[in-house]
């Protein structure tokens, strides 16, 4: 992706801006676990391989990897959201405590499971790790709506100081787009930025300054397979602006980058930023939403926003894991694009 020299002083304008925002994250806390071990040999007992267990990490994930980011990009972050009592919410609150990220706002809850994605991958020699397997651990039972009312309230009271707000709906139950129509009424009419990233249920989401979902995530929704065929993402893309009355829409689509949809205006599309050698895309939507968002609070425009969110995405997926990019990272990849 090419950037002029006018372009590239106005976006790294707003980057520069991003200490001074504070975004509020509401939605679901996320653990991804990961499980490193060297290939020993085929099992007797069945044909699978044994690992010798060399090393297991916690880091953020789903929400907590927008807001890892967020953080990382120079953002204050209040996260609102909960966690069970269990070592996989102990992590996820150590890593931002560390950080020094207010966990005031984040509920434990005994009966809740934090959810994990466990991801064990397998090193052959000097080869890169490969995921072999992942297992995820879910909440047996949804959030009562009692607790999700209290998170919204909480949200709402955060917001007073706050410069955007985002969602991450993951689906564990945190929020919905029936809390974020209270949350909306509760900003009386104030013009801060509600960005919405929904794993299962973005078309519900209506009213909100933008959404971000992925094009496999568009086509569930639409009920439409798209692949190459451009037009028909262009006029599902324009109807998901209009039936959500959305002042933006951001689909990404992987390898081909992403196309913002913008009422009035024709799409327009970003190509991918840097090198296609995708290391990993885990966790690269969270990177979107959070990019986008803390540049929107910054005073960006949706297309200004939209190729700092792309650059960040592209900076990340380069990177083994679920990852974060930094300020001064994305300042460096700005001014040499």
């Amino acid at each position: 992706m090419r950037i002029n020299a006018s372009d590239k002083a106005a976006l790294l304008a707003i980057v520069e801006r991003f200490p001074r925002q504070r975004i509020v994250v509401l939605g679901d806390l996320v653990a991804d676990e990961f499980i490193y071990g060297e290939i020993a040999r085929v099992s007797r007992e069945a044909p699978v391989l044994i690992l010798k267990q060399r090393e297991k990490k916690i880091v953020p994930g789903g929400g907590a990897n927008a807001t890892n980011n967020l953080v990382d990009l120079g953002a204050s972050v209040t996260p609102v959201s909960a966690v069970g009592a269990d070592p996989a919410g102990d992590a996820l609150l150590s890593t931002f405590r560390e950080k020094g990220v207010s966990m005031k706002h984040v509920l434990r809850l005994p009966d809740y499971v934090t959810p994990t994605k466990s991801r064990v991958l397998g090193v052959l020699s000097h080869a890169h790790p490969q995921q072999i397997v992942r297992v995820d651990r879910e909440p047996r039972e949804a959030i009562p709506a009692a607790v999700r009312r209290r998170l919204t309230a909480a949200a709402v009271s955060a917001l007073g100081k706050a410069s955007a707000l985002l969602v991450s709906d993951y689906g564990y139950g945190v929020t919905n787009a029936g809390e974020i129509d209270v949350v909306r009424r509760g900003l009386r009419g104030r013009p801060l930025p509600v960005t919405v990233d929904s794993r299962y249920d973005f078309p519900s989401y209506t009213h909100v300054t933008a959404a971000t979902p992925n094009e496999p995530e568009v086509e569930e929704a639409c009920g439409e397979r798209i692949g190459n065929n451009l037009e028909a993402l262009h006029r599902l893309g324009k109807n998901l602006l209009r039936r959500q009355s959305l002042q933006a829409l951001v689909v990404t689509r992987g390898r081909e980058g992403m196309v913002l949809f913008e009422p009035r205006r024709a799409p327009r599309h970003l190509p991918i930023f840097g090198s296609d050698q995708v290391a990993d895309v885990t966790g690269a939507g969270d990177t979107v939403i959070a990019a986008f968002t803390l540049a929107l609070a910054a005073g960006a425009s949706f297309l200004e926003a939209a190729a700092i969110a792309n650059c960040a995405a592209g900076l990340v997926v380069t990177k083994r894991g679920t990852a974060t990019v930094g300020r001064m990272e994305l300042e460096e990849a700005i001014r040499n694009a």
